[in-house]
């Protein structure tokens, strides 16, 4: 019988209660000594990097594009900074690695199948790196998310105590296998890496003892996964009892299992593939060289804006032509998910302080070298889009043609209204063609963030007709 996601979850989650006592047991982690362990968070990438020391030496894990934070860290601690550590060329986020390499002088780690541009040492299956007398990191060879991904094995005493799994083993979850057919020094197929990942799990993860904690590099929200748990650390043997990936299941059935319902593939993520790959620019040096413009400068018809305001200014007034992807917590996403490398757009903002907050985003996955000029926009006689009535829509939804933008496995888990038509948002460039136009259109996703992005691509493609945003009133509906 073939095994699907849902089958698994109810397997996982309805084990035997003689299991819970076991289970509990499990959960409980090895406890370290003389090591430290400090995880940091990327709320809007849903993003976990480390630093792990002993006594005055500090080794980084996947650090994000901001280094100031591991630096203030080292401070605090009276450390100094003398490894960073790279799982794999991340695809979701740029990483600070050369240019911590080049203001402290610490060591980047990698494997060697990166073929990585810039100065390190090779960290590879069986290789060691010694922390002090009884503390070390060992290296495993862990393909499955990339062909070139390792995770790191913390031992301390004889004993391995955790464990740094990239993007390989995430809390409920493991890596997606699709994100390295056309990036990257080495390129495989999402079944070859799919089959990795099955001997990943089962010959170099679940070997290690229960109590093993296991640290991701990313959590809930992360599009590097698919059913990833809030958790931001588990052990090996809470995840052998609660992971759908880690049941026992064949090979086969593993594929079939990993390869559905994947989540869309963000633009920007071959393009960081290759930054990570070189190392980026330091990160002071590329947010200064964004070009700075005067208050509601006027961009020539055919440029592509970024408006981040709120969706309720944008809709008052905008630029001709802007498209509105709010200043929230998934900027960073959306920019990357919308817009392809390379393209050259203008940044809008409120106020001087978002214009800035919206910049750093940029730069966290490597966008801001296209941003053409940044500026406030406070103009009051922008184009306009007609607001959402929910008591004219309730009257007669079938007076409105709907669109559904949400992704394609948000939609096939229920919709929301039976009429709507479903164009996820990242193709919504280029099928606004396949909307009808003979009624009014209105837009929802799943919370009414992205609807402001859908709702005003929609209307700079279909001009002459009314294209209303829905908002958070989608949650009126579920």
């Amino acid at each position: 019988m073939k095994t699907t996601l849902l089958s698994i979850f109810i397997l996982v989650f309805t084990f035997p209660a003689v299991y819970a006592f076991q289970f509990e047991q499990l959960i409980k982690p090895a406890e370290t000594q003389n090591v430290i362990i400090k995880q940091f968070e990327d709320d809007g990438l849903a993003h976990y990097s480390y630093a792990i020391h002993v006594e005055d030496e500090m080794y980084l894990i996947d650090p994000g594009r901001d280094p100031q934070p591991y630096y203030d860290y080292a401070k605090s601690q009276n450390a100094k900074i003398i490894g960073v550590i790279e799982t794999h060329p991340h695809a979701d986020f740029v990483s600070s690695h050369l240019e911590i390499h080049e203001t402290t002088g610490a060591t980047i780690f990698v494997s060697k199948l990166v073929d990585a541009g810039y100065p390190h040492q090779t960290f590879d299956e069986g290789d060691v790196i010694q922390l002090s007398h009884d503390v070390k990191l060992k290296a495993i060879y862990t393909p499955g998310h990339s062909p070139d991904g390792i995770s790191i094995v913390l031992e301390e005493k004889g004993k391995d105590v955790a464990v740094f799994t990239g993007d390989t083993l995430f809390i409920g979850d493991v890596g997606r296998p699709d994100l390295r057919e056309s990036a990257g020094s080495i390129m495989a197929k999402r079944e070859e890496l799919a089959r990795m990942m099955y001997k990943s799990t089962r010959e170099k993860l679940m070997v290690l003892d229960d109590d093993v904690s296991v640290y991701p590099a990313h959590g809930k929200g992360s599009l590097c996964g698919k059913a990833m748990s809030d958790a931001n650390t588990s052990t090996i043997g809470a995840e052998k009892l609660t992971n759908y990936a880690l049941q026992e299941m064949s090979e086969e059935e593993f594929v079939d299992l990993l390869l559905q319902d994947q989540p869309f593939i963000p633009k920007y993520f071959p393009y960081n593939v290759g930054i990570n790959k070189e190392g980026a620019v330091a990160y002071q040096y590329a947010l200064n060289s964004v070009i700075r413009l005067e208050s509601n400068f006027s961009p020539d018809e055919t440029a592509v804006v970024i408006d981040g305001r709120n969706q309720e200014d944008f809709k008052k007034s905008h630029i001709p032509g802007a498209i509105n992807i709010m200043n929230g917590a998934k900027f960073e996403t959306w920019l990357g998910s919308i817009i392809a490398p390379d393209t050259k757009y203008y940044l809008v903002a409120e106020n001087e302080e978002s214009l800035i907050e919206l910049i750093t985003k940029t730069a966290k996955i490597g966008y801001e070298p296209f941003i053409k000029g940044a500026f406030v926009y406070t103009d009051k006689n922008g184009d306009k889009m007609s607001f959402f009535n929910k008591e004219e829509f309730d009257k007669n939804p079938e007076a409105f043609t709907i669109v559904d933008i949400r992704n394609v496995g948000e939609y096939s888990e229920g919709k929301v209204f039976e009429t709507a038509i479903n164009i996820p948002l990242p193709e919504l460039y280029d099928r606004t063609g396949e909307i009808p136009t003979d009624k009014p259109i209105v837009i929802h996703c799943g919370t009414g963030y992205r609807s402001a992005a859908g709702s005003s691509i929609i209307q700079n493609a279909l001009k002459d007709i009314k294209v209303l945003d829905m908002s958070s009133h989608i949650l009126d509906y579920k």
